[in-house]
């Protein structure tokens, strides 16, 4: 009898993640592993990233080239040309780069109006993901942005002018933040012409400077019930001018311009993660595994010399684990998840009389193979999930 593929792997899409973890300024909501860049030198970091980039090699001797590369952080427009072409080259001779494969580097605006972006195109940068996050200066002071909004809208206007993939993220259902105030300034923000959007609602970390704030009482977050009608009205104006969303938070022109190196984590697909606090999943002889580097960069650097691996920890995967994580992210994804897959992984039905029950609601969509969220079921993706799981 034929063996079934695994439900999980690199026949999913095969990508490499690396954090870049310093910043020029620390924002008040992020509860990335980030650190302030001051004035350290990058070259141990870059060294200790691409040693750890060649010693994933042999625990995954059957991999082959690369589907997508992700410069994410932090902050790795602060990198220089020449750094992201000596790792994209150390990727390139350990595991190839496939032709066409998506890299993506995040950049704050600041850096893409000052940045050689010729440069980065000749490294191999073939998508850029711009951090605006709003295009009004009031909230971009309150989010603690180093540019304004001249700047962001100049900044999007340079990038498409080299990279034709260009996705810009924004930050809404902010405190206090009217359901007029943010229809409008997405108008502006499609207006700009970008084919990727990612918009995020504000989500209040316990360990920021916010979530500290909210916790003193001096900052109030924004009702549910008015986020929900901020994201009603967001799927509403995306539609309407060709960018629907295809995840929960991401919209694209075309499935062209969707993000190929998320739909690796959603799809359960394997990624490398290299980099301080990097997070990785890995499948080897038919084993699933969960990996984090460590996160302060000088312990990182340390590991990769004294251990040969950047890891913090690692650990194995088991089908429940595994199928708890399709099942999550999966749905994230407007393509949805194949229920047999995931019945294959647990050895465990997924509760046909809920998705019934669900699709009553108009929450899900089911055709006895296929699972997916409505537009409305997004709003309720984590309740949802966790209803399924087994």
């Amino acid at each position: 009898m034929a063996e079934h593929p695994a439900p999980f792997g690199p026949q999913y899409g095969f990508g490499l993640y690396v954090h870049w973890p310093y910043c020029s300024k620390i924002c008040p909501y992020c509860d990335f592993n980030v650190y302030a860049a001051k004035a350290r030198s990058a070259e141990p970091l870059l060294k200790a990233i691409s040693d750890d980039i060649r010693i994933h090699r042999p625990r995954m001797p059957e991999h082959g080239a690369l589907d997508t590369v992700y410069f994410g952080g932090g902050t790795p427009s602060l990198l220089k040309p020449g750094e992201v072409a000596g790792l994209l080259a150390t990727a390139e001779e350990v595991f190839g780069i496939k032709p066409g494969a998506e890299i993506t580097l995040e950049a704050n605006p600041n850096d893409v109006l000052r940045a050689d972006l010729r440069g980065l195109e000749a490294a191999g940068v073939t998508r850029l993901s711009i951090g605006v996050q709003s295009l009004r200066d009031n909230a971009l002071a309150f989010l603690g942005r180093d540019h304004d909004a001249v700047s962001a809208r100049a900044a999007v206007e340079r990038a498409l002018h080299v990279f034709p993939n260009v996705s810009i993220d924004f930050i809404y259902a902010r405190p206090s933040q009217s359901i007029d105030e943010w229809g409008d300034e997405l108008g502006d923000a499609l207006a700009l012409g970008a084919p990727h959007l990612s918009l995020y609602e504000l989500t209040i970390e316990q360990r920021t400077a916010f979530g500290k704030a909210v916790s003193r009482g001096e900052l109030v977050p924004m009702d549910p019930d008015a986020q929900a009608d901020l994201y009603e009205l967001t799927q509403t104006i995306t539609t309407r001018a060709g960018l629907p969303a295809y995840e929960v938070s991401n919209h694209a022109a075309g499935p062209e311009f969707r993000s190929r190196h998320n739909q690796i984590y959603w799809h359960g697909g394997d990624w490398i993660g290299v980099g301080p606090g990097a997070h990785g999943r890995v499948s080897v002889g038919g084993k699933r595994y969960a990996s984090e580097a460590e996160k302060r960069p000088e312990a990182y650097i340390a590991n990769v010399v004294a251990l040969g691996s950047g890891w913090g920890q690692a650990s194995t995967l088991y089908p429940l684990d595994i199928a708890r994580e399709l099942i999550a992210m999966g749905l994230r994804d407007i393509k949805g998840i194949d229920v047999q897959r995931i019945e294959a992984m647990s050895n465990t039905p997924v509760p046909r009389d809920r998705i019934e029950a669900f699709i009553a609601e108009g929450w899900v969509r089911f055709d006895g193979t296929t699972l997916s969220l409505t537009p409305a079921g997004w709003l309720l993706a984590d309740a949802i999930t966790s209803q399924l799981a087994p």
